[in-house]
């Protein structure tokens, strides 16, 4: 069990690259919004997983010290992977429009928040807004996450609603979705916060270096 959290990442990763290659060798809405629904369902429980089933601190393996980026990478690629079947497959001026605020927005907001492209709490730079004023910080961060999660959501919809499943399903499938979506958005918020208390304590050690 202690190996069920990196599994899960695993197909999260797989079925992002089988996304990324379906879109231009004929993939089928039908078949994309499978893909992703089932890889955000391994999104919200590998977390879990590994919490609940962590590894010995003498056995853990060494590819674990860098499971945070792994999986950062696998959120990445599977949200890229589903905008570029978006862009390509279904509907191109909303697809452009969701990728510019990724490149813009999201990647302007990791640059100063943590000083870094692709940054995270525990590994920002000492000149940061994280150090430099970290309740503002969190707030961008949780914004942020709104718009992640409302781009996600209108990603999914619409692909969804290019199927050629009956009505009905599409509308069952949606609401099922909407269910998925709110409780991977709480579970990843939740746990933002609480890597944002890590990024706190940094803080707080180097405020006392500094004072040295």
């Amino acid at each position: 069990m202690r190996y069920l959290a990196d599994i899960l990442t695993s197909i999260r990763v797989i079925l992002g690259i089988i996304l990324l290659i379906s879109t231009f060798t004929g993939g089928t809405p039908e078949m994309a919004f499978i893909f992703f629904l089932t890889a955000e369902l391994t999104d919200a429980f590998d977390g879990t997983c590994a919490r609940k089933w962590p590894f010995p601190k003498d056995k853990t393996p060494k590819y674990r010290k860098y499971a945070a980026q792994f999986d950062m990478v696998s959120d990445v690629l599977l949200a890229g992977a589903q905008i570029l079947f978006l862009t390509v497959r279904v509907n191109l001026v909303v697809g452009l429009i969701i990728i510019a605020y990724y490149l813009l927005f999201c990647l302007t907001i990791d640059f100063v928040v943590y000083g870094k492209l692709f940054g995270h709490p525990d590994n920002c730079t000492k000149n940061s807004l994280t150090m430099r004023n970290f309740p503002l910080a969190k707030k961008i961060i949780l914004a942020r996450r709104y718009g992640y999660t409302i781009c996600i959501g209108v990603t999914n919809a619409l692909i969804l609603f290019a199927t050629n499943w009956p009505e009905p399903v599409k509308y069952a499938l949606f609401t099922f979705g909407c269910s998925i979506y709110l409780f991977t958005f709480f579970f990843l918020r939740q746990r933002r916060q609480n890597i944002s208390r890590d990024a706190v304590d940094i803080e707080k050690k180097l405020t006392k270096k500094a004072g040295k």
